[in-house]
């Protein structure tokens, strides 16, 4: 693999909070989609730690940021191997379940061989809701230049806003908006940037944050800064061989370009980038190898 390049380690070092949920991703390979009553067999199984922040997460590592994770795990063992997916690719977990067992989310994912998508069945964070976070236990952390905030545990994520927006500086509040929740009303009035998809929907009646960036597959990326100016982003034309959690690379990717000081078009480019390579390779993580290169 060649050297990184010569300025990696000149970045600015930031450090990226993401609150939100963490799953077991078990994940099947297929080169056929089963039909009803039928059993087929995977030609590829992973078993990771998956869900929206917690990839994000993942991804923050990677690029170099400082990435904790704020989250429910608990001490079972299905929350224990996603503890141990993360914390070995560089992740920090801050455990609003710490000490205790909590149902922990299995979520079944199957990925098709011929085009990489995927689908993925879920309890997401139903199965242990209403777990939070108090300031006081938040004062213990390193202070964020950049929040994500994915929407699941509703408590959780009003508590880390509150705390973030009484920081002086603020950081930076990022929403991952991939599925309307009744949450987002209290969050989206709040956020410096909604990274939305675009069957991403809000009522009317509720508040806009103030920027907003929305991805369509493979289109082009849209975006509207602060300042009302508006573009896109082309997305490079890439051999997909697996889709699962690009958006949440995606959005990490975001989230440390913020943090650095990016404004919103070169951090929609750094994380297109990003998000590029995560579907040219098969399997959960395999891809961080190639993205570290960079």
């Amino acid at each position: 693999m060649p050297d990184a390049p010569a300025d990696a380690h000149q970045k600015p070092s930031v450090t990226c909070w993401f609150a939100g949920l963490t799953t077991l991703d078990v994940i099947h390979r297929s080169a056929v989609r089963p039909g009803p009553n039928q059993k087929i067999t995977a030609v590829r199984q992973d078993v990771s730690a998956g869900g929206p922040a917690a990839n994000a997460a993942v991804t923050a590592a990677t690029l170099g940021a400082r990435a904790l994770l704020i989250s429910a795990m608990g001490s079972g063992p299905v929350g224990s191997a996603a503890r141990g997916d993360l914390e070995h690719h560089g992740v920090e977990i801050h455990d609003t379940a710490e000490g205790r067992v909590i149902p922990f989310a299995v979520s079944a994912v199957m990925v098709d061989d011929e085009t990489g998508d995927r689908s993925v069945v879920s309890p997401d964070a139903t199965l242990a809701d209403g777990l939070d976070v108090t300031p006081q236990a938040l004062d213990t952390l390193p202070r964020p230049d950049v929040v994500l905030l994915d929407g699941h545990h509703p408590d959780l994520a009003r508590s880390v806003l509150a705390y973030a927006e009484s920081l002086d500086p603020r950081p930076l509040i990022v929403l991952d908006a991939g599925r309307w929740r009744p949450v987002f009303a209290d969050l989206l009035g709040s956020a410096d940037v909604t990274a939305r998809s675009a069957d991403f929907r809000a009522p009317a009646d509720v508040a806009r944050s103030r920027a907003v960036v929305a991805t369509h597959g493979p289109e082009p990326v849209t975006w509207c800064d602060k300042d009302g100016r508006r573009g896109s982003t082309e997305v490079p034309t890439v051999d997909v061989r697996d889709t699962l959690g690009a958006g949440d690379a995606f959005h990490g990717a975001l989230s440390v370009a913020l943090a650095r000081g990016a404004d919103l078009e070169a951090a929609v480019e750094e994380a297109v980038r990003v998000a590029s390579i995560r579907v040219q390779h098969i399997g959960p993580r395999s891809w961080l190898e190639y993205l570290s290169c960079v």
